[in-house]
């Protein structure tokens, strides 16, 4: 590193308790390493790299991403596209007091501020386990990685003091009618979204914040998915029922619709001051019959979800992202009344505060108990307002013809956390105070 590049600062708090000791040398070396790598990537949020020869060159072979930038104001996993690779995992925290907890947060932070820029991970010391998994070779590629790390109600019972400064917002998962929840893959005291391009990069992310937080937190559930490049061309993936999945989502180059939408903003609601910058994040866990679908009629599809499976179009239109003409077709001949997509946003004005920021990722698992496909879909959802927006779009779901072709089973509400503002700040800063 050259004389003129700064470090990292430890993040200020008290020091790493026994569940972390001797995991703090490593800690620091790989941060020094990958805000190197960071910098050298030149990479801008959302947009063209600052220097495309660097970022160019800081992008490694086989197909992997240059780095995210980590540190701002949000959480940098919220707004972008959905990535090729996922998992979302599910933690109970087992913290013993709220000074570990503390420490918790910050090793999480300390290892995501690492892992999305990339790195060399630090020597391994004589006859010590090796620092690093190994699994994505000497050198640890950032490969597009975000982290999402986010809150549950749980954590706020007597535990750590925290109830207090629970958000408003934030409680346990409602269970809707046709719902058929696996109390097992609910909930949980925190959860952590690891995103990226390629699967061994999110494996490799998970096995190492698991190693560096033992002690602090264990994995509650956890399932791994995918998004499916968009076919036969464009922008938008498919699910796995074949049809388009994401098309109708608020604009995140709209501050204002972010603003109203999305981020969660003390000044304007009951909410506690540390939320500024957060956002609520819904995981619903939903599998799909799909042996049963593939044996329905085309056209009887089309006519649940709202659009067609080849092109996405609308059934009253031509183009993907055109907006179906709801007022000329008020008794639902053309697009049915109980269709998925009218349903879910009927488009007036009384519905426009309800929408919400949607990322899909495809799961497969395999066969369940008596040899049917499991496979399904993981929906997540970010949002200002649990209640005026995904339990006001889902109560008017219920009942819809869909429901004979899905089972939601599992997942959970969560406050993602506000973003990373800096090197000296760590993920719940203002929260654990």
């Amino acid at each position: 590193m050259s004389s003129d590049t700064p470090e990292p600062t430890a993040a200020p708090g008290p020091a790493r308790r026994s569940f972390l000791r001797g995991m703090a040398g490593g800690v620091a070396g790989g941060v020094i390493a990958g805000g190197a790598a960071g910098a050298a990537a030149g990479y801008a949020y959302r947009g063209a790299p600052a220097d495309p020869a660097a970022a160019a060159n800081a992008a490694v072979a086989g197909g992997r991403l240059p780095a995210v930038p980590f540190h701002g104001k949000y959480q940098a996993g919220i707004l972008p596209e959905s990535s090729r690779a996922t998992a979302v995992v599910s933690f109970e925290a087992t913290a013993a007091n709220r000074a570990e907890l503390t420490d918790l947060f910050q090793t999480v932070t300390d290892r995501a501020r690492f892992l999305t820029a990339g790195g060399t991970p630090p020597p391994v010391g004589i006859d010590g386990p090796p620092s690093d998994s190994g699994v994505l070779g000497p050198t640890v590629v950032p490969d597009g990685l975000t982290v999402t790390f986010g809150v549950g109600s749980t954590l706020f019972d007597d535990r750590y003091g925290l109830a207090a400064v629970r958000p408003v917002h934030l409680t346990p998962m409602t269970s809707f009618p046709n719902d058929d929840l696996d109390p097992a893959q609910c909930g949980g005291d925190l959860i952590l979204q690891l995103s990226a391009g390629n699967a061994d990069t999110v494996i490799h992310a998970l096995r190492d914040i698991a190693k560096n937080t033992r002690g602090g937190m264990q994995i509650n559930w956890r399932i791994d998915g995918f998004a499916s490049p968009a076919r036969p061309a464009g922008t938008v993936p498919r699910n796995l029922m074949g049809f388009m999945d994401g098309i109708a989502n608020p604009s995140v180059t709209s501050a204002p619709q972010l603003d109203s939408l999305v981020w969660v903003d003390p000044s304007t609601s009951r909410e506690p001051s540390w939320t500024a910058g957060g956002s609520y994040l819904v995981v619903r866990l939903i599998r799909m019959f799909v042996e049963f679908w593939d044996r329905v009629d085309i056209e009887e599809q089309e006519t649940m979800i709202g659009r067609r499976r080849a092109t996405g179009f609308p059934l009253d239109a031509d183009s993907l992202y055109a907006t179906p003409d709801y007022a000329n077709d008020p008794t639902g001949d053309v697009i049915p009344l109980t269709a998925h997509m009218r349903l879910a946003n009927p488009r007036t004005p009384q519905s426009a505060s309800s929408q919400i920021l949607r990322r899909a990722y495809n799961y497969d698992r395999g066969i369940d108990q008596v040899g049917d496909l499991d496979m399904g879909l993981i929906f997540t959802c970010f949002q200002q307002d649990i209640g005026r927006q995904f339990a006001t779009v889902q109560t008017r779901l219920i009942g819809e013809p869909l429901i004979d072709y899905i089972s939601p089973f599992g997942g959970g509400y969560f406050l993602a956390l506000p973003g990373v503002s800096g090197p000296n700040d760590y993920y719940g800063r203002a929260l654990l105070a």
